[in-house]
């Protein structure tokens, strides 16, 4: 344990009313909708397609699907993966997994077979909840990776009747949507039977604070997604974190929080599955992002507190300038994963008459490190300050014990209670991100005089793309499989819509000619299509090191110094 106590400079610039630090938590997740539910238990938890779920009715759901999963087989300490998008259901299944001290694996329901089964055969869980479209791709797991619970849910079901007899009407319209949402599944539970169950018997202990909470996979530095275990602990902190930093929004004071980012995400999970209903917030839940369904709903309920990455805010405030729909009423919008461009700042905060703050973390820490101050003194271009009782250093990322000079370039160093205590399974893994107890980010920053944190470079060699890590490797030993591609180097470009673009560098094999459309659709066929390159530019060799390895810096350089 290091002993070393670093200053904090970041301090003197916190908002009005922000504390330096906070006392410790205790509990665990399970007591935040249980709080809700005791001190407002009429009150909306949920929205979906304008169907509402009070506090009081999310609570009873969780303690009978706690129930059926127990019945089901679902033990404390078992991994249970969650595959599915926003819904209501995805809610009740995240809760009642920890209820029982079961641990949450969660996972993007877009996935294709091949890297869902990579992330099951790395946790090896007997028990998930999928979603309906996705049922089939595990029942067709290897007989090694069969799970023994299969929860298929039909999210329809959680939408307005109105909205559910409208899917069935025998129109061309209708049938796509319906099919777009749901397919009918054989040989798995319904969630519905699911929550029919009686309530969980009180004498079911609940978890402890340091028990394991959730497994969240990410893609590290070497393109092998490794799963960082977080505990009740870390979670319950970072949301203490993200309520301190905005004092402004008062819990059960009819807070509106949009969850337009994916909950299988860390940004989305904590600030919409755990913030918001540690505020007593209305969720509002979108099952991807369209700017016609949040328009919508901002006409009646406008968001309070808004998590988003810049693409989305682009589309919003776009789409709101189309149809004349005013967006005054949004108090705090937050965004993370990539850059927030300064010229998307200023008329985004006109339009709502509200703040858009740039935040930064990273799964392993919950993931929320730093956030700008929601205050006029926040400083566009940088990701923020630390959050309270985050502890921050800047060390050669050569000698990762010492400090650099104040405002010198260096490796982000951090500790606090957000951060996680290693990787699920992977001990080896753990070892080369601590340095004691300190967690290396992996990213190049400078700390100006006032505490404010610039990302200037990244160690990690990650896509950041839409807001999700693209790594090079993965996508580079799928093309490697292409014949027409001799040799390939995978980066990320600068670009207006997503913070960067996937492009591959491709060496082509002798003999053949590259199709560019060709090797698009095979990888399709392997990767989520995030992760499939949007350019391919053909080179004569590669540059590499001495042992071989592909110099990807040297690539991105060259790349964008052809396009100036």
């Amino acid at each position: 344990m290091s002993t070393y106590d670093p200053p904090r400079p970041w301090i003197r610039s916190y908002a009005e009313g922000v504390p330096a630090d906070l006392d410790p938590v205790s509990g665990s997740l399970v007591d935040i909708v249980a709080a809700s539910a005791r001190e407002a238990p009429d009150a909306p938890a949920l929205q979906f397609f304008g169907r509402t779920t009070s506090y009081r009715r999310l609570h009873e759901q969780i303690e009978r699907a706690a129930e059926g999963l127990r019945a089901h087989g679902v033990r404390a300490g078992d991994p249970v993966a969650i595959v599915l998008p926003n819904c209501p259901q995805h809610i009740v299944a995240f809760y009642a997994i920890l209820r029982l001290g079961a641990v949450v694996v969660e996972h993007n329901p877009l996935y294709t077979p091949r890297e869902l089964r990579k992330q099951f055969e790395d946790h090896g869980a007997k028990h998930a909840i999928v979603w309906s479209k996705v049922a089939r791709t595990v029942q067709e797991f290897p007989e090694d990776l069969r799970v023994q619970t299969l929860v298929s849910v039909d999210v329809t079901q959680a939408m307005p009747l109105g909205t559910r007899l409208a899917l069935r009407l025998p129109v061309a319209k209708a049938r796509e949507a319906r099919t777009a949402l749901t397919t009918r599944v054989t040989g798995a539970v319904a969630w519905e039977r699911l929550v029919r169950s009686d309530r969980l018997p009180a004498s079911v202990s609940s978890p402890a604070t340091d028990d394991l909470a959730i497994i969240q996979y990410t893609s590290g530095t070497t393109g092998t997604p490794k799963g960082a275990a977080l505990t009740h602990r870390n979670l319950l902190a970072n949301a203490a974190q993200s309520r301190a930093w905005v004092p402004s929004i008062r819990r059960g004071e009819g807070c509106v929080v949009y969850a337009v980012l994916p909950m299988f995400h860390a940004y989305g999970l904590t600030l919409c599955l755990t913030f918001a209903m540690s505020m007593g917030a209305r969720l509002v839940l979108f099952p991807r992002f369209d700017p016609d369904m949040v328009l919508a709903a901002t006409k009646k309920h406008p968001a309070t507190f808004l998590p988003l990455v810049p693409p989305i805010a682009d589309r919003l405030l776009k789409a709101a300038r189309d149809q004349g729909v005013s967006l005054a009423g949004t108090e705090i919008a937050i965004s993370g994963a990539m850059a927030l461009p300064h010229e998307l700042v200023v008329p985004f905060e006109e339009a709502t008459g509200g703040y858009l703050v740039e935040g930064y973390g990273l799964s392993e820490c919950s993931p929320v490190l730093m956030a700008n101050p929601v205050a006029p003194n926040r400083v566009p271009g940088t990701v923020g300050l630390p959050l309270p009782g985050t502890e921050c250093r800047v060390v050669d990322p050569d000698s990762p014990t010492t400090d650099v000079a104040p405002g010198e370039r260096g490796e982000l160093l951090v500790r606090g209670p957000q951060v996680f205590e290693g990787y699920y399974g992977k001990p080896e893994h753990t070892q080369e991100v601590f340095v004691d107890d300190w967690f290396r980010t992996g990213d190049i920053v400078t700390i100006d005089e006032a505490g404010f944190v610039r990302i200037v470079d990244r160690i990690k060699e990650l896509i950041i793309t839409g807001g999700f890590n693209v790594a090079p490797t993965e996508v580079e030993s799928v093309l490697r499989q292409h014949p027409q591609v001799e040799d390939v180097a995978v980066v990320g470009l600068p670009s207006e819509h997503s913070g960067e673009e996937v492009v591959a560098a491709i060496v082509v094999a002798p003999g053949t000619t590259l199709d560019e459309e060709s090797v698009r659709e095979y990888a399709r066929g392997i990767l989520t299509p995030y992760k499939v390159p949007r350019r391919f530019v053909i080179v004569d060799e590669l540059p590499k090191s001495l042992i071989g390895k592909v110099l990807r810096r040297q690539v991105r350089d060259s790349l964008l110094a052809s396009t100036r």
